[in-house]
């Protein structure tokens, strides 16, 4: 089962400058937790935005580039290739970015997303969820707080 797991803005915004514009604790903490022990799919941009590979997780980086090497990190350069990779995986995750995300859209099985309620000014956007091919199965709201500074959603869908 390919899941797509991402944080996105009421107009989709992802990210600006390869870097997230909002700080959601409580999201990085259910993104690792539905993450960790998977194979994690990202574009080599989003791979480049972390400070180091994150723990028990299997990094499939897809690139055009040829010399991209990085010791524990599977390399490939295309979406069909990364999912071949995880085949012994039974749910692994696309990450980003926005064209990984939008390449995704057409062979993923769920989508996990946090819904950040805000809009803001961003370079790299989800793609728009298609109300015809998803069903949305669940969504819990959260309350902008003290460590949030924006309320939340995290909405869960899978294809029709």
């Amino acid at each position: 089962m390919l899941t797509i797991i991402a944080a996105a803005a009421e107009n989709n915004a992802l990210g600006k400058d390869n870097q997230l514009v909002w700080h959601l604790p409580d999201d990085f903490k259910r993104f690792k937790k539905l993450t960790s022990g998977h194979h994690i799919i990202m574009g080599r941009k989003t791979f480049d935005s972390f400070p180091k590979p994150l723990l028990n997780r299997t990094h499939v980086v897809i690139t055009r580039q040829d010399n991209l090497r990085k010791e524990g990190i599977l390399v490939v350069n295309s979406l069909e290739r990364a999912i071949e990779l995880s085949a012994d995986d039974p749910q692994p995750f696309v990450i980003g970015g926005g064209e990984i995300y939008k390449m995704a859209m057409k062979l993923a099985d769920k989508i996990e997303l946090t819904r950040v309620h805000g809009t803001f000014e961003a370079d790299t956007f989800f793609p728009e969820i298609d109300e015809n091919q998803w069903k949305l199965i669940s969504e819990e709201f959260h309350e902008k707080d003290e460590k949030h500074d924006y309320a939340f959603t995290y909405l869960t869908y899978e294809r029709k």
